[in-house]
């Protein structure tokens, strides 16, 4: 076992460089020679070349026939798991006061994926970013929610009236407004369930709150008290990004229960 950590050790030792990073992501991209790549990051051929040595040394690139450098197969996979890194690194502070809470283990090693996305603070701005996310959608908006504020309800009836699929997973604890039923009946909400243009499922408790659309995501973590927060989130359109939100939503909507309205009443 001692000898396995020895081993990981020496290869967090090579990446442990600002440059050996920028020159292993850049050979992702496409293969270079080392005065290439100085050029590229504006650094000495000397510096470059160096660096070039360690990672060819610790196995993550080879030369190829023509000179230039790229990847091993060993160095592709060990980029694989960088962004995860990179991810809790940038949101350390975050992560001092969230946790992941029933997300299952499979997603949160794969939550490099949420790297390249805008974090973004105050339940004002949160909620105008879900509208946006409503608006812009085309195809459909699905979402794992704790409330329903009622300034959301009327934008995602309208586009499911327009023909935007909606699927939605409540806790049973989840937050509504008192004139939540009044503006469901007046804007004929029953027709669109009846329809199933709007499909609804239930979960005993929510933590970790999806909202997304075709193109763009946003995800809430809950505190490491255990209570979910929408005052704080991560939004992107990065393909990437959008991938894990869709892929956790479809894992929670199968393993979701029947919704039942007399809960949230």
């Amino acid at each position: 076992m001692e000898d396995i950590f020895e081993h990981a050790s020496e290869n967090f030792l090579e990446l442990s460089s600002h440059q050996r990073l920028e020159i292993l992501f850049s050979l992702i991209e496409k293969k270079s020679k080392v005065s290439n790549m100085a050029k590229k990051l504006e650094a000495t051929n000397q510096e470059v070349h160096r660096n070039f040595m360690r990672l060819e040394d610790g196995g993550l690139i080879v030369k190829t026939k023509d000179g230039t450098y790229g990847l091993s197969t060993y160095g592709q996979i060990m980029c694989a798991q960088v962004p995860t890194l990179v991810f809790l690194s940038k949101n350390q502070k975050y992560f001092e006061s969230h946790d992941f809470g029933d997300v299952p283990q499979k997603f949160i090693l794969r939550v490099g994926q949420l790297l390249n996305s805008e974090y973004v603070k105050g339940i004002t701005k949160v909620l105008e970013k879900w509208i946006d996310v409503f608006d812009n959608s085309q195809k459909y908006v699905y979402g794992i929610l704790v409330e329903e504020p009622l300034e959301l309800i009327e934008p995602i009836i309208k586009k499911a009236k327009s023909g935007v699929k909606v699927q939605s997973i409540f806790s049973e604890t989840a937050i509504v407004p008192r004139a939540r039923k009044k503006l469901l009946e007046k804007m004929d909400f029953q027709k669109l369930i009846d329809s199933k243009q709007v499909e609804r499922k239930m979960k005993k408790t929510v933590k970790t709150v999806v909202v997304l659309n075709e193109k763009e995501a946003c995800v809430s973590f809950p505190k490491i008290d255990g209570d979910s927060n929408i005052t704080e989130m991560f939004y992107s359109t990065d393909t990437m990004f959008h991938e894990w939100c869709l892929d956790y939503f479809r894992y929670s909507w199968y393993g979701s229960d029947i919704f039942k309205e007399r809960k949230l009443i």
